[in-house]
């Protein structure tokens, strides 16, 4: 519920920004200062929402910080001025953050009272939330063009409405988190190196993951010369095949481990990559945007179920940041490659750092060494 819950507001966001810049009358720099502060606030609460998580257990900072989330997201649905869409994303930001890392605590909690891994079902969740998102913003866009009226307020004012069921059902089923001390001997121990690593393989995944999303009907469409509502497809297979795998992804971690699951997940997408680079045709850039799905969407719910493992929410927090950074500055340094390179040429940069992923990935930790390490 909560994975599904703030991948559908968050999506509702991104999908509702062509109508809202409309309505706000902004420009594409107006609409830059509203997604920095979307993720300036969220960057931060991420770190407070971290030690929070560990101090006073997940739950609390779930619940309050999908709150946030809520009324910012209802806020943006009724403003019609900048300065107070400005607040509206401030809000959401403060929500989404904390609540990223506190939702992820809880999925490493109830994983490690199950006999089999759980995380990527978690992360399917969300992107199925965020799928949800999309088609209910289609279809009241539809409805909307018809009677000549903004499909903002209505969007965004549904997945409000919602966001306050989901609190409501919430309170009653997310279980009481547990409290992490971070102490030896009364001494306060340090973040683990590995976080570093982790933070390292997060900012490639995100980048990787955050171009899929952005990129691909624009790639589709471009290199097969083929109308935009056609290269959507390409969007669909990258957004498709990631939630089919994300429900499938526990079942691959039992058999073989999380570390061979990220490698192969970065493999995949190193795979994907090559055929939207080197490959013309629409079947096939369509088979290689599916293989790009496959492979990113293996990697996130190991890695965040890893950081989470061996250094609770604070350790989570550094490692989310890292790939929610990327996610969002990815997409604007493609944009600059797509510019000066052309667009088939860009896939080059998400290609490479999928091969860096692999290549660090040989620092995670076995399965057992993931289990003794829990603070």
């Amino acid at each position: 519920m909560l994975f599904a819950t703030n991948g559908a507001l968050i999506g509702g966001v991104g999908g509702t920004l062509p109508a809202l810049r409309e309505r706000l009358d902004v420009s594409a720099s107006g609409l830059s200062l509203l997604l920095f502060c979307l993720a300036a606030s969220a960057v931060v609460s991420m770190q407070i929402g971290g030690r929070l998580a560990d101090r006073i257990g997940a739950r609390p900072v779930a619940l309050v910080t999908l709150t946030v989330l809520t009324l910012g997201v209802g806020l943006l649905a009724v403003t019609s001025s900048l300065p107070w869409a400005i607040v509206a994303m401030v809000l959401a930001g403060l929500g989404n953050g904390a609540m990223d890392v506190a939702m992820n605590s809880l999925g490493v909690e109830i994983e490690q009272s199950r006999p089999k891994p759980i995380m990527s079902r978690f992360h399917a969740f969300w992107s199925v939330g965020n799928l949800t998102a999309a088609g209910t913003i289609v279809l009241i866009a539809r409805l909307f063009d018809r009677t000549g009226g903004s499909n903002v307020g209505p969007s965004l004012g549904t997945l409000c409405l919602a966001g306050l069921a989901s609190i409501a059902v919430c309170v009653r089923i997310v279980p009481t988190g547990r409290r992490i001390e971070h102490k030896t001997d009364g001494v306060r121990t340090a973040i683990p190196r590995l976080a570093w690593a982790l933070g390292l393989m997060a900012f490639c995944f995100g980048l990787a993951e955050g171009t899929a999303v952005d990129w691909s009907s624009v790639h589709v469409t471009d290199v097969a010369r083929i109308d935009p509502s056609t290269g959507a497809l390409g969007l669909v297979a990258v957004s498709g095949f990631m939630v089919i795998i994300r429900l499938l992804g526990d079942q691959a971690v039992a058999k073989v481990g999380r570390r061979a699951v990220v490698r192969v997940g970065g493999v995949t997408a190193i795979a994907g990559y090559l055929v939207t680079v080197l490959t013309d045709p629409l079947p096939l850039l369509l088979i290689g945007w599916a293989l790009v799905g496959l492979g990113v969407g293996l990697v996130a719910p190991q890695v965040y179920a890893v950081a989470g493992h061996v250094g609770g929410g604070r350790m989570l927090a550094i490692v989310v940041t890292f790939g929610y950074s990327a996610f969002l500055v990815g997409p604007a340094i493609i944009g600059q490659l797509v510019e000066h390179f052309g667009v088939q040429n860009a896939m080059i940069l998400p290609l490479v750092l999928s091969g860096c992923l692999v290549a660090v990935s040989a620092v995670l930790p076995r399965d057992d060494q993931v289990q003794q390490a829990n603070p």
